[in-house]
């Protein structure tokens, strides 16, 4: 064999190694990491009060309150009014929950609620749809907001304290892998 020969086979040898590394390589593994699910009923009161007892029968979680941030006189808003709710949920309570809302939408998603790092988030118009979740005349009907964040391994370097750093683009998640990561662990339609 001549010297270019043994070269054109040593590039094509890295190639497919490069291959098999990417595709099977556990550090880039897609998992959930956190659901926010969250209601904004716009004013305090009677409202949010129902509006906590039907977060409170969905998640089976104490929620917070979320606060308003700007003054908006018309709407009667001033900082720091509280005006919404929500409950973080990780671990085996988001994969449940996150099961529950899919089920809700039909397990289809429009592929427009996937953002640029690989998160997502839907909204439910009743909180009926859900299963097992019944039509209480005292509290009425809520909408509520599942915001879905994806991590993978080494996600670490971005949040602690010593010697933070960005992420590498080979570490961000893509919505290519967002969609493969749905369509593989919730049977989700895209349209």
């Amino acid at each position: 064999m001549t010297e270019a020969v043994k070269k054109q086979v040593k590039k094509e040898v890295v190639k497919k190694e490069k291959k098999y590394i990417k595709a099977n390589n556990p550090m880039k593994d897609v998992s959930l990491e956190k659901i926010v699910v969250h209601i904004c009923t716009g004013e305090t009161g009677p409202k949010l009060d129902k509006a906590k007892t039907v977060l409170e029968l969905l998640t089976n979680r104490k929620p917070v309150e979320t606060m308003a941030k700007i003054k908006l006189p018309k709407w009667g808003l001033r900082p720091g009014l509280p005006i919404g709710i929500k409950v973080t949920l990780r671990g085996e309570n988001a994969d449940t929950f996150l099961k529950k809302a899919l089920d809700a939408k039909s397990f289809t998603l429009n592929k427009r609620c996937i953002d640029e790092s690989g998160n997502f988030a839907f909204g439910i118009p009743e909180h009926i749809d859900i299963k097992g979740m019944k039509y209480d005349p005292k509290i009425g009907i809520f909408g509520f907001d599942v915001i879905v964040s994806l991590r993978r391994k080494g996600f670490r370097v971005k949040y602690r304290h010593l010697k933070r750093k960005t992420l590498n683009k080979d570490l961000r998640i893509t919505k290519a892998e967002t969609e493969n990561f749905l369509t593989k662990n919730y049977n989700v339609k895209f349209s």
